[in-house]
C-alpha cells in the first residue's frame, strides 16, 4: 500500500504518542511541502497550572520537517530528526497549531549539499499558535541528510 499524504495524516493522528497526547495530524500537501499539526490541550497534556505541557508541544513538531524532507528527497537519502529546539513564549490554552513549510526549492538545494555522500545538518523553524492567533512557542528542529552510500557508490562506477 502507497502511502499518501492522507494516509499518513491519518495514521500519525491515531499512532498511540500522538493520540493519547492530543496531537492530531491536520494535513499533509500533496507535495509534501507542508503538514499542519494541532495539539489539545486536555487533562492528560497540560501541566500543574492548566496550560499546555512543555513536553507534548515539543512532541507536536518532532518529526514533521523531517518526514517532509525525506517523502521529497525519495529514498535515495538517509533522513533523521537530531536536534530540537523550544522557546516558550506563553501559556498554551485550548487548541495549539504549527504549520511546518520546506519548499522544494529548499529541498533542491538540501539534495545538492548532500550529493556524494555529505552530510547535511539543516535548521527549520515554526511557530506553535493559539486559536487567537497569538505566538505560544517558536520551536527549531535540525534534520540530517545524506545520500545513501549505494546511490553514491553507484555514482562512482
Amino acid at each position: 500500500m502507497k502511502i499518501t499524504p492522507r494516509r499518513l495524516a491519518i495514521g500519525m493522528s491515531l499512532w498511540a504518542p500522538n493520540l493519547f497526547s492530543g496531537i492530531r495530524v491536520r494535513r499533509f500537501s500533496d507535495d509534501w511541502t507542508r503538514a499542519t499539526v494541532e495539539l489539545h490541550v486536555n487533562l492528560f497534556t497540560r501541566n500543574y497550572v492548566g496550560t499546555a505541557f512543555g513536553g507534548s508541544m515539543s512532541a507536536m513538531t518532532d518529526p514533521y520537517y523531517f518526514m517532509l524532507v525525506m517523502h521529497q528527497l525519495g529514498r535515495d537519502y538517509v533522513v533523521w530528526d537530531t536536534k530540537g529546539e523550544i522557546d516558550l513564549i506563553k501559556p498554551g490554552r485550548g487548541v495549539l497549531t504549527a504549520e511546518f513549510s520546506v519548499p522544494a526549492e529548499r529541498v533542491a538545494e538540501i539534495r545538492e549539499k548532500a550529493r556524494g555522500g555529505a552530510k547535511v545538518l539543516e535548521w527549520f523553524e515554526t511557530v506553535i499558535t493559539d486559536a487567537s492567533g497569538d505566538v505560544v512557542a517558536r520551536v527549531r528542529r535540525e534534520v540530517y541528510i545524506r545520500e545513501k552510500r549505494r546511490v553514491t557508490e553507484a555514482r562512482d562506477i
